[in-house]
Order: C-alpha cells, then structure tokens, then sequence
C-alpha cells in the first residue's frame, strides 16, 4: 500500500492564509518524497511560498556528522545560494536573528519512534521560538516507522528534562512527528499557530516497510527498518561502557564489550524468556566511536516477531544481564553528555534515574516493567486527545 506523505500533499494542504510568506525549511536527508525528489527542491518549485532559508537538525543538512555529539557550523548552500543554519551548534534554538526574515516555519523530519532522537527536540525548540516571535510553524507529517500502536518505556520525569527529552514522552510513544507537535503545542504552547499537514492512507498498525515509502537514513547510524525497531531500548547502552554497535555495519543490533563472553551473556539473557528475539553470540571490532579497533565479545540482536519484541525490555535485560555478571567491569557513562554536564547519561536517556537504581538493586525485570507500564497507561490517557489517525 503506497502512503502519502505531508510533503506530497504540500499543494493541497497548504494553509490559504500563508499563502505569499517567507519560509524556512528544516529539513534533513530523508526529507524526500516517493520518488526520492527531495524537500529544498519541492519548496523551491511551490510558487505559493518563498523559500528564503534551510535550517539543520543534528547530523547536518546532509547527514554528514556521523557521531553524536559533533557539532556543525551553519553555511551557505553552493547549490541552491541559501543561508543553511546549523541548530545543532552554537545553538539548538533558532536564535531571534535566523527568524527575521521567516514568516512560516516549516518542518520536515522523518522520526524513528524513541524520545531520544533528537529531532523532535529540535522542532520542539523551533515551535518554541516561533511562538516567542509571532511566527507560524508548518509540520509535513511522516510515518512512525516502527507503528503507532506500541508505547513502551519510562514516561520522562521533567527533573531529567535534556535534548533527549524536553517534555515527558514514553520512550517508545507510538506517534508522528505531527502528532507530537499536536501534543506538544497543545500541552504547553497554545497560543502558537501550528499547522500539521497529515498523512494520506497511514494506519496505526504499519510499519515502514507496509507504507510504500523508501526508506531513507535519517541519520548515519540508522540504516534500516530494524535499525529503528531495536533502538527504543538498544539506545540505552549510550549511558553505559558498553558499545552500542556504533562503528560496525549493524549499529543498536550489535553489542558487547572487550571483557564480555559471547556465549556466557547469551546464556544468561536466555533465562529472561524475551520474546520476538533471538542473540546469536559473536565478536566485533568496532571501526571508530567505543573500542575502536580493539576486539569485542557480544552478541546480535535478531528479531523473530517483531509486533511481539518488546526493545526496551530487551536492553533492560541486558543491562541487568552484564551488571550480575562483570560487576567489576561494567560502568555508567559520566557526563557529559548531550550537553548535560552533570547527570548519569543513562539518566537522562531514561528519563528517570530509577531504571538505573533498580538495575544497581538487583529488582526482577517484571517489578521494574510494571512501573514503567503504569507510566504508559497514564500518558496514553493525554496521548489520545493528540492522535491524528
């Protein structure tokens, strides 16, 4: 079944009262339509807007920062001799001067389904700051690649606000980028004119590869569909000393360490029963980012059923499975990171520092899921009022 996109539906869905204005586009490489054509050229040809500057999210304009954590500076686009603002630099809200010249705010962003992608952070900023000036903001809606039907995770305790969550989120919550925008602007930014221009045919249950749209990395270290099923729980390891498979050719999916015993940690994770899963034991040796060049013993993740896999339970698991068995050897990232200074990282990626104390306390993965899913419960409750399909 072939899904249209906000961006396909441009000319059609376009608000008749921001006809005629200045628009800045913050887009990023999978901001495309079905045929690949991507969104700066689209805007380029819609003569009922002038397109006047692109702004980017992390990763660059043009996905060309591959780590995260490395920041990009603004420039001008040869190509097409627009001004290019970096929101992922000196700083992550536009500032007043990048909105002078803007009426309309445009944004393009394809999501992976996890609160931690940075992206909808960005746009949340944008929306801020639209709202401070009088401005209006525009979102192309895109598909939730891994469905809208699974919400999975802490809900974000705002003490642990960062730019992996500003507002609280479940980890996995199971909605568009517009839908977030919906809730967002609703919950916390009323007077700001928000415009969503949805999808065209998107269901609930579909993932990427039911929607007939091509799959484009939205970000260097998200290749495929799988890539976006595993990392609502396989982020986590970011916190850790672990290597979250970053440098090797199946990042999130493949994980481990120098001191890990591949099939001692199999083992182990195989007394969880998790379903929609399988480990196969294996080493790697990372190409940069954590034990570059240096041989590691883990596993890969091989998903068997994935409307019944559950990531973040899944990379719960394995951390609780490497605390018990290298406790002298595993460690939690200290900061900083993401621009958090102080906090645990795995703090913050939680939303909570009581994964964490739960984890360093040894509780049964069944205690620690239960309040985590009455967190969902209670959020889906405010998610309803928001879901557009």
């Amino acid at each position: 079944m072939s899904i249209r996109s906000g961006l396909e539906l441009l000319r059609r869905g376009w608000p008749r009262r921001l006809k005629g204005l200045r628009v800045g586009l913050l887009v990023h490489p999978a901001s495309v339509d079905s045929r690949l054509t991507h969104a700066v050229d689209i805007f380029l040809e819609f003569r009922d807007v002038r397109l006047v500057a692109l702004f980017g999210p992390q990763h660059g304009i043009f996905g060309e920062t591959q780590d995260n954590m490395v920041e990009w500076r603004g420039f001008r686009d040869r190509r097409t001799g627009l001004r290019v603002h970096s929101l992922y630099g000196r700083v992550r809200k536009p500032g007043k001067g990048m909105l002078r010249d803007i009426d309309v705010m445009v944004i393009d962003l394809q999501d992976v389904g996890s609160r931690y992608y940075t992206y909808i952070w960005t746009m949340y900023l944008c929306m801020q700051r639209c709202e401070e000036m009088g401005r209006s903001v525009v979102v192309l809606d895109r598909p939730n690649p891994v469905s809208g039907r699974l919400i999975e995770g802490p809900v974000l305790d705002e003490g642990y606000s960062s730019f992996v969550g500003l507002r609280p989120l479940p980890v996995r919550h199971g909605m568009t980028v517009g839908e977030i925008a919906m809730y967002l602007g609703g919950e916390y930014h009323p007077s700001l004119d928000l415009h969503v221009i949805p999808l065209k045919g998107w269901r609930r249950k579909m993932w990427f590869d039911m929607t007939g749209l091509p799959w484009v990395m939205p970000s260097p270290n998200m290749p495929t569909l799988t890539t976006a099923t595993v990392y609502p729980g396989m982020c986590l390891l970011e916190g850790t000393n672990l290597s979250e498979g970053r440098g090797t050719t199946r990042p999130f999916e493949i994980f481990g360490a120098p001191f890990i015993e591949p099939e001692r940690l199999v083992n182990r994770l195989g007394d969880y029963r998790l379903k929609g899963v399988v480990f196969r034991p294996l080493y790697f040796k990372p190409t940069f980012h954590k034990y570059a060049g240096r041989m590691c013993g883990g596993a890969q993740i091989h998903i068997t059923e994935r409307e019944r896999f559950r990531p973040f339970r899944t990379a719960v698991a394995i951390l609780k499975a490497v605390y018990e068995l290298y406790p002298q050897r595993f460690k939690w990232r200290r900061p900083p990171y993401e621009y958090e200074t102080e906090r645990l990282p795995i703090d913050i990626i939680a939303g909570t520092d009581r994964l964490r104390r739960d984890i360093e306390a040894d509780r049964p993965l069944k205690e620690m899921e239960a309040w985590w899913a009455e967190d969902c419960r209670r959020f889906n409750r405010k998610r309803e009022g928001y879901l557009i399909y």
